[in-house]
């Protein structure tokens, strides 16, 4: 344990251990360039408690299932959301990802009913009518030059989310997959250059954020003008976020609401479903073992039909490779909060207004609950070898009050995908390709993800 001398008083406080001051360019440095060796140097180097001084940012990293739990589950009224969120919420505004306190408990309470079970489970056609598109469309390029797999994922997650979630096609917006990819750009942007460039200079990288951003909130205001004329209320969110607007008095706080309501999910609803499969299909190619069981198991189980809900818990071992991916590269890589008081974690005295984060991606690697943590294993997440593990040693979707809304469709979505892909078709990267993790708001491929369609 490392103390230092108090300002105030004599006191000494319980600091993690951690990089010198002096090593403050190298950690921006890192932060630039490479945010994921950053966080498994600072893990390797330190151990599961660490403080970092970066500019004018300390950071707090806790990297134990212990941690995670106190700080997302135990005490989440004391930790708000912090860096990467926060200024994201230049364009997510208070939507579900960024608001907190009442607000967020409102918007919680209402859109919660359209992801319980019975609805989802009635949406299953729609992911297996999607999927199905999908698979049409890369078949008919079997043979051609790599496709990129990340466009058409992620057509198929915003067309999943539009009439699932939305009763809407979403086909008369394709820009938003690039528009969003402005939002991450710009946040990581303001994240790594320690909020020192202004907002308001024309810099490239600026220019088409707001351009972004002003497409995704005409994007949101169609979507909402094409509904109100029906004046018909229905059980998907868009229904009950018009519903929940109706109340409040001043026109413009209520377009406000329902347009970061619907930013926020448009983002959230596709975004971390279509990076998963990403890294799945990447994957899978890398283990010709994990293809093969994956085939076998989705012709026995869907056989040359269209897969339904109950087929969910007898596609075991497509359930286990999701699972393996999102602990490999979990969609949300880093969860950050801000401590709105002074708080103790794991011994260390943490104080208000500090910049506290836990990382899945180290946190899933940790050696002391994962065996050969950088090897693909999907059948480490048996039940056997599940129920061995400690529940937040494991955290693709958050945890806490905040555990992400969207989960149950999201993997029913990632099951069905991958077995009616490999039902049929053989993705494979080109030789000599390389695929780099590039840690934004979410875990992405950088420059995205080609590869070559070959029938199965």
């Amino acid at each position: 344990m490392t103390d230092t001398q108090s300002r105030a008083g004599g006191t000494r406080r319980r600091v993690p251990p951690g990089p010198s001051r002096w090593s403050t360019v190298k950690l921006l440095d890192m932060l630039l360039r490479d945010r994921l060796a950053l966080m498994r140097t600072a893990a390797n180097g330190y151990g599961d408690a660490v403080r970092m001084a970066i500019g004018p940012k300390t950071l707090y990293f806790f990297n134990h299932p212990d941690h995670a739990k106190y700080v997302l589950a135990d005490n989440p009224g004391n930790y708000h959301k912090g860096i990467g969120l926060h200024q994201a919420r230049r364009a997510l505004g208070d939507g579900l990802l960024t608001s907190e306190g009442e607000l967020w408990r409102e918007q919680r309470r209402v859109i919660q009913p359209a992801f319980q079970a019975r609805r989802i489970a009635a949406q299953a056609s729609v992911v297996a009518e999607e999927t199905a598109r999908m698979v049409g469309r890369l078949r008919s390029r079997t043979g051609d030059g790599p496709v990129d797999i990340t466009a058409q994922l992620t057509e198929l997650t915003l067309g999943v989310l539009g009439r699932t979630l939305l009763d809407e096609d979403l086909g008369g917006h394709a820009s938003i997959g690039h528009d969003f990819e402005a939002v991450q750009d710009q946040a990581m942007f303001e994240v790594v250059t320690i909020g020192a460039v202004p907002q308001f200079l024309p810099l490239p990288k600026q220019l088409r954020f707001r351009a972004a951003r002003a497409r995704l909130q005409k994007a949101t205001e169609e979507l909402a003008a094409h509904r109100v004329p029906g004046g018909q209320d229905g059980d998907d969110v868009l229904s009950r976020l018009l519903v929940s607007v109706r109340a409040e008095r001043d026109p413009r706080i209520a377009r406000r609401r329902l347009r970061d309501e619907l930013v926020t999910l448009l983002l959230a609803g596709h975004e971390t479903t279509a990076s998963t499969l990403g890294w799945a299909f990447y994957l899978i190619d890398q283990h010709p073992q994990v293809a093969e069981r994956l085939r076998e198991e989705a012709r026995s189980v869907l056989g040359d039909r269209l897969p339904e809900f109950e087929d969910l818990h007898r596609l075991e071992y497509t359930t286990m490779v999701v699972e393996e991916t999102m602990r490999l590269y979990p969609p949300v890589w880093m969860l950050s909060r801000i401590a709105q008081g002074p708080d103790v974690i794991a011994g260390y005295d943490i104080p208000a207004g500090a910049d506290v984060v836990v990382c899945p991606y180290t946190l899933h690697r940790h050696p002391e609950f994962w065996e050969r943590p950088e090897r693909f294993e999907p059948d480490r997440f048996d039940r056997d070898r599940r129920a061995q593990r400690p529940r937040y040693a494991y955290i693709p979707f958050g945890a806490g009050p905040r555990f992400c809304v969207g989960n149950h469709l999201g993997m029913m979505e990632a099951v069905f995908v991958i077995a009616m892909v490999m039902r049929e078709l053989r993705l494979e990267l080109p030789r000599g390709a390389s695929v780099v993790p590039e840690p934004m708001l979410s875990l992405r491929v950088r420059g995205g993800l080609r590869m070559s369609v070959r029938g199965a």
